[in-house]
């Protein structure tokens, strides 16, 4: 086994970090810390991923516009860009079975890591097959090569390398250049969902989907603050953070023009029932208070009697 040390990779988290920061020439502090991924790299890696025809796509470009053909139906398809070692989408493909998923990544020992993941994930539900998923070798910059214009129906950014650095802003997946070519490959119902545990790439995050126009939902600035959401699936290292304290930041960006129908009708419709709410609350309140006036009254008049 070799091991292998990538620092401030494509969609991936590590397992520690480094710190960068250095005095500027007005003697502040500038960088910050990056990730550091620590991959002990089997030496039958890629013997073991073309063994897996069934599960691995080496050549994702061969499926642009067919990936529907792969999967052999017509469900909707989502993809984890930088899957890390596959706990976020392996689950996934297990609890949504209707839908087709795909996870990218660029290195093969990261893709041989998933492949036993999805297996086991799998077998645990009696199957020898992963039925709805892919894991694909390739590289978020070349996004138009994978995949045709509306072809994908969501993606999910969990954890992406920060790239703290001002002059690395462009390689972070949620840069505008990025988010291009999202919108491009997304369907009219798609759907960005985006998870860190950095606020400085949150915060830039936020700037990005503002200046691309998109809308977002379901912002949050400490998602497991009440514990551990049992309704979302978590990537191996979001537990980690949770239990040291730190807070995940979150975000859903809205960017079919059917889904943003959806949202703003939904919108819509939340406004009017709290509106309602609102409304019922006062005048259940009317009536305590004239009531109350009421017996006030009587118990005047009894007592003057």
């Amino acid at each position: 086994m070799l091991p292998f040390t990538f620092a401030g990779g494509f969609g991936t988290i590590g397992d520690g970090y480094r710190d960068v920061t250095r005095p500027d020439r007005g003697g502040r502090n500038v960088g910050g810390r990056i990730r550091i991924m620590r991959l002990r790299t089997r030496k039958n890696a890629r013997e073991s991923l073309e063994s897996q025809a069934d599960l691995v796509v080496l050549d994702p470009e061969r499926y642009r516009g067919r990936w529907r053909e792969l999967f052999g139906n017509d469900n909707p398809i989502h993809v984890e860009l930088g899957m890390g070692k596959g706990q976020f989408i392996s689950r996934m493909s297990g609890n949504r079975p209707e839908i087709n998923f795909l996870g990218v990544d660029m290195f093969d020992e990261l893709l041989r890591k998933g492949s036993v993941k999805a297996r086991k994930v799998w077998q645990e539900k009696g199957s020898e097959t992963v039925p709805n998923l892919f894991l694909v070798r390739g590289n978020a910059e070349r996004l138009e090569t994978m995949f045709a214009p509306g072809e994908l129906e969501r993606i999910y950014l969990n954890f992406s390398d920060p790239w703290p650095k001002n002059k690395h802003a462009k390689r972070r997946l949620t840069h505008p250049r990025f988010l291009a070519k999202y919108v491009e490959a997304l369907n009219e119902n798609g759907e960005i969902h985006f998870k860190t545990d950095s606020l400085s790439l949150f915060e830039f995050s936020l700037n990005s989907f503002s200046d691309m126009r998109l809308q977002l939902r379901n912002i949050s600035l400490d998602l497991h603050r009440n514990g551990l959401r049992e309704d979302l699936v978590l990537t191996e290292y979001e537990t980690k953070f949770v239990e040291r304290g730190q807070p995940i930041y979150r975000l859903e960006a809205v960017v079919g023009r059917e889904a943003v129908r959806r949202h703003i009708a939904e919108s819509a419709e939340r406004l009017r029932s709290e509106s309602a709410r609102g409304e019922a609350r006062r005048r259940a309140a009317a009536a305590a208070d004239e009531g109350a006036g009421s017996a006030e009254a009587i118990g005047a008049e009894a007592a003057h009697k």
